[in-house]
């Protein structure tokens, strides 16, 4: 039996900004970094709703922790908004859903992505941070009510976060399309998402508006394929490495997802075969499917100017190697192992991160 559900509305678009008015709000609490406060974009954002009042959450940084949410939580209980919006890249989104969610109260939750990768504006999923370990909390009541997929918050965005978000949004399709909870719907949507991402992430990252728009909402689509789905081994390493080394995750997905395949290739390596193939890169049989997503994966690392490997991202492999029993614990203990389509083994953690771990 398969089941499918999104509650999340979806507006997309130049101005699509202006649908956060329906909501008739009066009291807005708008959550977001110090950036998006600093240039006025939230304040923008909050005249939008036609709110009598509102205030900003603008303490927002990169790998929220548990502490930052609590701090958060308190704001929303004392400022009791009938509205909350999320402006900004995962972290925003994260933490804004965590806020409301602990707060306990009935709001409303709209999320506008301003990077094009982690999804987050239609999962169920955030990801909090707590003694340097990258914690995904799971519950349906985190998903938003609206996304605002808007083109004109893409406009200036930098080239490396075009690539991090792209390689998020290319790994959470990929995982999704073999995880153990798949299904018909999600298969289609992750499947679109991928080729759509990696056919177009090389002009959005050179600055094509209509391809940036294209690969946004490629990157929610992928986002509601995973939600349901689930992920796998590519994304527990992420969160594991990441809340140690503090690396842009898509950066890590980038440098971590050619491994993963190789490392589910025994399991699942007939669909990745199918997937080359609809994504135009080629293989007459399974094994050569596979060899031909991993360099092309790769390839498109490649001409985005990514690292290839954890030393080029800044981690040194003695330091690595130090850590590597934390890193294959936390991992192992990431619920995104239980979806991945081969049962995670330490041996198997290990092995990608030989593969990963580069030359200092």
């Amino acid at each position: 039996m398969e089941s499918f559900y999104c509650k999340t509305k979806i507006i997309a678009g130049a101005g699509a900004v202006s649908a956060l008015e329906e909501f008739k709000a009066k009291r807005v609490l708008v959550v977001t970094d110090p950036f998006f406060y600093q240039n006025g974009m939230a304040e923008q954002v909050a005249h939008k709703t036609k709110a009598t009042h509102y205030e900003i959450f603008h303490q927002v940084k990169p790998d929220p922790s548990v502490e930052l949410a609590a701090c958060g939580t308190a704001r929303v209980k004392e400022f009791s908004p009938d509205l909350m919006v999320a402006l900004g890249g995962g972290s925003a989104m994260d933490c804004a859903k965590a806020m409301r969610f602990f707060s306990g109260l009935d709001i409303p939750l709209a999320a506008i992505p301003t990077t094009s990768g982690s999804g987050s504006e239609v999962t169920d999923f955030a990801i909090l941070t707590h003694n340097g370990v990258k914690n995904p909390l799971v519950d349906a009541r985190l998903r938003p009510e609206l996304a605002v997929l808007d083109s004109d918050f893409l406009k200036e965005l930098p080239a490396s976060l075009v690539a991090d978000g792209g390689f998020d949004a290319i790994s959470h399709a990929l995982e999704a399309l073999v995880a153990k909870n798949a299904g018909a719907v999600t298969n289609a949507l992750a499947t679109d998402a991928f080729c759509t991402v990696f056919a177009r992430l090389p002009a959005s990252y050179a600055g094509d508006q209509q391809a940036r728009l294209a690969v946004h909402k490629a990157a929610t689509m992928a986002g509601m394929a995973f939600t349901q789905a689930g992920l796998g081994m590519c994304h527990a390493l992420s969160h594991a490495l990441g809340g140690m080394f503090h690396i842009p995750h898509g950066r890590l997905n980038a440098i971590l997802l050619p491994a993963v395949i190789g490392c589910n290739a025994y399991t699942c390596g007939d669909r990745y075969a199918v997937l080359a193939r609809t994504a135009g890169l080629g293989g007459s049989a399974d094994t050569i499917g596979v060899r031909n997503l991993k360099n092309g994966l790769i390839r498109l690392r490649r001409q985005l100017g990514m690292p290839e490997t954890l030393a080029q991202a800044g981690v040194a492999p003695r330091k690595l190697r130090g850590s590597m029993d934390k890193i294959v614990e936390a991992a192992l203990a990431d619920p995104c192992c239980q979806t991945n389509p081969a049962k995670v083994e330490a041996f198997m953690v290990r092995r990608c991160l030989e593969e990963v771990v580069g030359r200092g």
